[in-house]
């Protein structure tokens, strides 16, 4: 029996007795056919491994002499005219003929497949079958084969090697068994100098295993090394490992080892199982083959065909039959890839789908990359199952991927998507046409008995559908709804539509059919449900309600209800939860071709007219309620019946956010560069409060169809709503640069409304950088606008901007007096909330000036006002105020409370800014109150989120505090 080993130098043995494999060029080949698993390696491949681009004229003659050696030597019995049956030569190569586990590199990726395809409750047989997988290395792959150092299987190999010495150590780490995995870390951290990843995996053991100044030597030697090699300071990882490190109770005090954490977010987006489900036994049974077979990278499968095939519905079907084999979710996104005018950006699909995973809209990055490696890392630890929807192409696909093999991804294509299946081992099932038995069977469970009756006419029926369920579903509703008509009068009357009408695709057969099956469907409609279904083809958004559908026909809500519920009877929309309704995009486009061929440009240009004014007037009615005081900065639209409550508001803003976000693609693709703005200047209070993602991808719209349209005044209102987000977000440099050029514009075109506001986020953005000089001097220029323009409310707001700026070691009196200056303007305004925010930051600086009295006094009144207003951010920052108060009075147990009740809120909101400081406001009073751990603990979490967001004082507060808080701990 033979055995070979790649796992180390390459070796091979014969009923236990060592080979002699012979010079390096002979092992190199044997290696190469070990590598393959028994796959055929053709005399090119092998040429161009041991030669790259410059062979010899004699390499396949030396190639040949290579495998006649190796087969004398693994066959010694076989005779000379006797075909190999070990290195059988296979077309023009050859393959090693061995059983798989043979191989140790098959055995390994065995041992991690069974390992990965564990339940999260099975911490302990993992850890053992990975120990088993790595108790197989015996050094680098083919480490005495030099020239195959950089081959793809090699490099392959050793990133395998590397994921399962990091999820062992994972494993190990949470079952209590830190420490025996430390020497294998070390070794692997000793040949891996510069790797990160490596040495936060061994930090994070030293931690677990109660080695903590271990850990810390690992850190300060590693940042030594990459700034003094490569000039950058620690990643994200490495930093993070640290921080945990930081945070750690050392296991000497630790009640019981730590188990596994069971991530879950119980999420389940999957639209509703397809009524009626038939057939598909074969590609149900290919699926499950898929779900339950080995694997080693992430499971992917393409359910590829033609439109209306029932790609959707079979893989909806299936993954809620499998629903329990992932226990940590179900995510579901359509990328409406084959929607000419809306088709989903990876980017929007990404927070789609992290907004499933629970992740905050304010934690999602902007950056691609960024969202990707976030939606990655989210993943990490669960089993998830991932439908992905109506996907065109795999540039749509590739980011939303999992890195690791316990999720598994579900994708619709009309394409085939040749590059999933290269690249990343998709498992490609064409969905075709239902065979004629399963088609019967379809119309049986939707027409009933009368297919009994006639089965010759039914037959006809599937054929005339292209036995496509989407129009045999559409066929068999309006059979069903003339039960005295026949089948066969029916089939009779679809033949003849047939020979009349054009076909979309010439050649098509199936396609001319469904066309026809469809306007075979569309001619019974009452002609304003039949308007009302054309007018669906104007719609760029991923699903309708009544009132947008309204909009379009002009029609009032309640008569547009009934038309989408008769388009539902009949198949051409499908009910959702909620009053929303979804097209399938086949009827889509054939809806838009409907409304082009019988509706007059004047009338669609109208119809989208309407439905963006009815969604820009009903979101400022509903901002109006929300942000009464900013109504003066809106435009001024149509009103619209107001909102019964804030929270009615609120709900309907979040539930039309992604059709808000489709109504600016479009807008912008049709050079409205109006409209896009005004939508952006609506939402912004709204979309501030934690829509990050979206407020980024609308303001971006808004600036590109400004600098398309040329137009300098709207470019400057967009160019300042895009600075304030970057500047909440911590990107100080690019918000500058947008704040900068926005107020350039608004002077040059005259526009003096928007100079002040443009000014003073540019002086907040200064007062975080540190400028303090400027930022007063940005919020003065501000001042002295609204002043110009009599905006006394604005001028209310500067000082509030001014005294915060003044807000600093030396000049808390000066600030006092610019917030008591505001504080009289907004009393006298009557608005509650700049009083509120006024009180609150007044409050504060009367605690650092130990005018204990006064500060009581604000903070306890601007406290009530929010909570009055309902206004949680105002809330939680007059908590966080109180906290810094109590903790000057030495109160230490009721600022921890102030704290933390802030702390949730800022956390709940999506306020980084504000979690971060109140975090460092807590690790202060708790270090003082002789808590060091817990101390460390609030500091490192505020280093964290600051580092996330680039904010510089509250990261050199935590830094700081962190070295003096572990030199007491």
């Amino acid at each position: 029996m033979l055995a070979v080993q790649v796992l180390g130098p390459i070796r091979a043995w014969r009923d236990g007795a060592a080979l002699a494999l012979g010079p390096a060029g002979r092992k190199a080949v044997f290696a190469l056919l070990a590598l393959a698993h028994g796959k055929p390696v053709t005399r090119a491949e092998l040429v161009d491994a041991l030669w790259g681009e410059r062979p010899p004229a004699s390499a396949a003659n030396v190639i040949h002499t290579h495998v006649k050696h190796l087969r004398r030597l693994l066959e010694p019995g076989r005779g000379a005219r006797s075909p190999s049956t070990t290195i059988p030569t296979v077309g023009d190569g050859y393959a090693l003929d061995l059983p798989p586990d043979a191989v140790d590199a098959f055995r390994f990726r065995s041992l991690v497949a069974r390992a990965t395809s564990l339940a999260p409750d099975e911490p302990v047989r993992a850890a053992d079958l990975l120990t088993q997988a790595l108790a197989l290395w015996h050094g680098r792959p083919l480490a005495d084969v030099p020239l195959l150092a950089t081959h793809p299987g090699v490099v392959t190999l050793a990133g395998e090697h590397r994921a399962a010495l990091a999820r062992h150590a994972e494993l190990m780490t949470a079952v209590g068994a830190a420490r025996d995995v430390l020497p294998a870390l070390v070794e692997h951290v000793a040949a891996h100098g510069l790797d990160e990843a490596v040495h936060a995996l061994l930090i994070r053991a030293y931690t677990a295993a109660g080695q903590r100044d271990l850990a810390f030597d690992t850190y300060h030697g590693m940042r030594r090394r990459l700034m003094e090699e490569l000039g950058v300071g620690p990643g994200p990882e490495l930093t993070a490992a640290y921080l945990n490190a930081l945070e750690e109770t050392p296991v000497e005090d630790a009640a019981a080892p730590a188990e596994v954490p069971l991530a879950s977010s119980g999420v389940n987006q999957l639209p509703g199982d397809v009524s009626g489900f038939t057939g598909r036994q074969a590609e149900l049974a290919e699926l499950g083959r898929v779900l339950t077979s080995e694997r080693t990278g992430v499971p992917i499968v393409v359910l590829c065909g033609t439109a209306g095939v029932g790609k959707t519905a079979l893989a909806l079907h299936w993954a809620h039959r499998v629903r329990s084999h992932f226990p940590d979710g179900q995510l579901h996104v359509d990328l409406r890839g084959y929607d000419p005018r809306s088709p989903m950006a990876a980017e929007d699909a990404l927070a789609r789908l992290l907004d499933g995973l629970g992740v905050p809209g304010a934690d999602v990055p902007l950056d691609p990359d960024q969202r990707a490696a976030r939606y990655r890392a989210e993943l990490a630890d669960r089993r998830v199952l991932i439908v992905l929807d109506n996907a065109s192409s795999v540039d749509q696909v590739r980011s939303l991927l999992p890195g690791t093999s316990g999720c598994l991804v579900l994708v619709t294509s009309r394409s085939s998507l040749s590059g999933l299946v290269a690249l990343h081992g998709a498992h490609r099932l064409d969905v075709d046409q239902l065979p004629a038995p399963d088609a019967l069977a379809l119309l049986r469970t939707l027409i009933g008995e009368r297919v009994r009756r006639e089965p010759a006419a039914a037959a006809e029926l599937a054929a005339r559908c292209g036995r496509l369920p989407l129009a045999l579903r559409v066929a068999a509703e309006l059979a069903a709804s003339r039960p005295a008509c026949t089948l066969a009068e029916l089939t009779g009357e679809l033949a003849d539509r047939r020979h009349r009408l054009r076909v979309l695709d010439a050649g098509d057969d199936a396609r001319a059919d469904v066309r026809t099956v469809f306007s075979w469907s569309y001619e019974q409609l009452r002609p304003e449900v039949a308007r009302a279904f054309r007018r669906l083809g104007l719609h760029p958004g991923p699903d309708v309600t009544p009132f947008a559908l309204a909009a379009l026909t002009g029609a009032d809500p309640d008569e547009a209800r009934r038309s989408l519920e008769v388009l539902a009877r009949n198949s051409l929309v499908r009910r959702e939860p909620g009053g929303r309704f979804v097209v399938h995009d086949l009827l889509l486009a054939y809806a838009e071709e409907l409304s082009g061929e019988h509706d007059p440009a004047a009338e669609r240009t109208a119809a989208v007219d309407r439905l963006l004014a009815q969604h820009l007037a009903t979101a400022a009615s509903a901002m109006d309620l929300l942000y009464p005081v900013d109504r003066p900065h809106r435009p001024d639209v149509t009103a619209t019946p107001p909102f019964p409550t804030a929270d009615a508001a609120r709900a309907w803003l979040d539930a039309e956010r992604p059709t808000l976000v489709a109504l600016c693609r479009a807008a912008e693709r049709d050079d409205r560069a109006d409209y896009v703005v005004d939508l952006a200047n609506t939402l912004y209070r709204y979309l501030e409060s934690g829509h990050y993602a979206d407020a980024s991808t609308i303001y971006g719209c808004a600036s590109r169809a400004a600098r398309r349209a040329g137009d300098d005044a709207l470019l400057a209102v967009a160019l300042t709503n895009l600075g304030a987000l970057r500047r909440i977000l911590g990107d100080y440099d690019q918000a500058a640069g947008h704040l900068r050029e926005a107020i350039r514009l608004h002077r040059r075109t005259g526009e003096q409304r928007g100079v002040p506001r443009a000014l003073s986020h540019l002086g907040i953005v200064q007062e975080r950088l540190g400028e303090y000089e400027e930022a007063v001097s940005l919020q003065r220029e501000a001042l002295a606008v609204h002043r110009r323009l009599g905006n006394r409310h604005g001028e209310a707001a500067a000082l509030l901007n001014l005294g915060n700026a003044y807000s600093r070691p030396g000049h808390h009196h000066r600030a006092a007096e610019y917030l008591e200056r505001a504080l009289d303007l907004f009393r006298g305004l009557d608005d509650a909330g700049g009083l509120a925010s006024a009180l609150s930051n007044l409050g504060d600086v009367c605690a650092t000036l130990r005018r204990f009295p006064d500060a009581v006094r604000h903070l306890d009144e601007a406290r009530e006002l929010f909570r009055r207003l309902d206004h949680s951010y105002g809330v939680a920052v007059t908590l966080s105020n109180l906290g810094n108060l109590h903790a000057l009075l030495g109160d230490w147990s009721q600022a921890q409370r102030c704290y933390t009740s802030a702390l949730e809120t800022f956390r709940d909101i999506g306020h980084r800014y504000g979690e971060a400081s109140t975090l460092n406001g807590l690790g202060e009073a708790l270090r003082a109150a002789g808590r060091p751990d817990e101390a460390l603990a609030a500091h490192a979490d505020a280093l964290r989120i600051a580092t996330e967001t680039g904010d510089r004082d509250e990261q050199d507060r935590a830094r700081t505090a962190l070295g003096t808080t572990h030199r007491q701990a």
